[in-house]
């Protein structure tokens, strides 16, 4: 019996319907924002334990405690982008210093421009979900969201938001920017659930 070779590691890692492409492709809804540090800042809105938004300047957010996480991203468009390096702030550390109320059970993420993407308070507190600052070792650039994304990065890459501005924790859950244009509210790339008509009864807001 001749033993068969193994799958190359990137493929066993591919989600179904997913392919590898040359280079790092980049995609995104509007025009790249300019950053002003003295201005920009991050708020966490919505159902907070103390009732009351937090906000964090741009020197504040700097200097908190990163992480390091490298994972694949995947795009709803069948692309994957495998290995980043990213490094951040984890979202369990947003979380600690702004809590969220015993109630919320969903987020919405909000970029610049009034871009949003809803996920699930689990899929948000997960390990390996970030607030990313650095790409491989070097600064995001502008295209791919410099200063701060979201990196969810288990979930279709719709839902790691460029440009990230605000985290608002609600009680019910509401369709972001394209889920409210027929994506998929919850984007899991194994289940290949790319559009809002591919969901089963409970996985989208009443």
């Amino acid at each position: 019996m001749v033993d068969q070779p193994e799958a190359p590691l990137e493929e066993t890692r591919l989600p179904p319907g997913q392919y590898v492409p040359r280079g790092r492709p980049v995609i995104h809804y509007g025009r790249v924002p300019s950053f002003r540090p003295a201005t920009w800042e991050l708020q966490v809105m919505g159902a907070t334990a103390s009732g009351e938004p937090y906000r964090l300047s741009w020197q504040a957010f700097r200097e908190l405690p990163r992480t390091t996480v490298v994972a694949d991203l995947h795009c709803v468009t069948k692309f994957s982008v495998m290995g980043n390096e990213w490094r951040g702030v984890s979202s369990a550390l947003l979380m600690e210093l702004a809590p969220p109320a015993p109630e919320v059970r969903h987020v919405m993420l909000w970029g610049e421009y009034g871009y949003s993407a809803n996920v699930r308070i689990g899929d948000f507190a997960r390990g390996g979900t970030l607030l990313a600052m650095e790409l491989d070792g070097q600064p995001i650039s502008p295209e791919r969201g410099h200063p701060v994304r979201a990196v969810v990065p288990h979930l279709y890459a719709w839902k790691s938001v460029k440009w990230l501005r605000a985290v608002e924790y609600m009680v019910e859950d509401r369709r972001g920017f394209w889920e409210e244009r027929g994506y998929h509210n919850i984007a899991d790339p194994w289940r290949e659930q790319r559009y809002s008509y591919q969901e089963e009864p409970g996985e989208g807001p009443p």
